[in-house]
């Protein structure tokens, strides 16, 4: 069955001038095996990390209905890969976006709820060890474009999900970015396929 997915990352803002999370998105959406399994390659979006970026660029991909979403973020003080509970109706006036914007108000949608959680994170989590992957569960997606970017996706009704990844190593940078990599796609093909997912990946794994 051909399933559509959405993979984002993030360009560069203030301090990380070469966001990984956008090398990284794109490693995944273009992984062959992937392709396969889906039936049409991945839609890929870097998103500029601005607010204005939710609205602009996140919106339009997510009324085109994709199947699932993959989200990708790099978290500055994290040590390990996070697959990231839930967002909160909550943003920080305190750091100002890559354009030098701030927040505009404290709440994200005056309308919507405090919390909105993914349903895929679980099966997520356990696709990522299974790819090699000691990753861990967070419910603080933070209260900067990460989380507001994922609150805004998860009012969709498809599953989504946020990874934040640590910043690559100063050294082993490809053993990282490829372990990352084969680990993204598993989480991939679980938060496609739910339950098919082993089938889907022998089948991969055969040709």
């Amino acid at each position: 069955m051909t399933r559509t997915l959405l993979v984002t990352g993030f360009g560069p803002f203030p301090r990380v001038p070469v966001n990984p999370s956008a090398e990284l998105a794109g490693r995944i959406a273009s992984d062959p095996r992937l392709r396969r399994a889906l039936g049409i390659p991945p839609r890929l979006l870097i998103l500029r990390t601005a607010y204005a970026a939710i609205p602009a660029m996140l919106e339009p991909a997510l009324c085109e209905g994709p199947d699932a979403v993959l989200m990708i973020g790099v978290a500055a003080r994290a040590s390990r890969v996070r697959v990231e509970t839930r967002a909160v109706n909550r943003a920080s006036q305190l750091f100002p976006d890559a354009s030098g914007r701030a927040a505009g108000r404290l709440t994200l949608d005056r309308d919507g709820p405090a919390i909105r959680r993914s349903r895929a994170a679980a099966r997520v989590l356990v696709a990522l060890r299974r790819g090699g992957l000691a990753a861990i569960s967070s419910r603080d997606a933070g209260r900067y474009l990460c989380n507001a970017s994922y609150y805004r996706a998860l009012a969709e009704p498809c599953p989504v999900v946020f990874l934040h990844i640590p910043p690559l190593p100063a050294s082993g940078r490809r053993r990282a970015l490829d372990l990352w990599t084969r680990a993204g796609v598993e989480a991939a093909l679980a938060l496609c396929q739910g339950t098919g997912t082993s089938s889907v990946r022998r089948s991969i794994e055969s040709r």
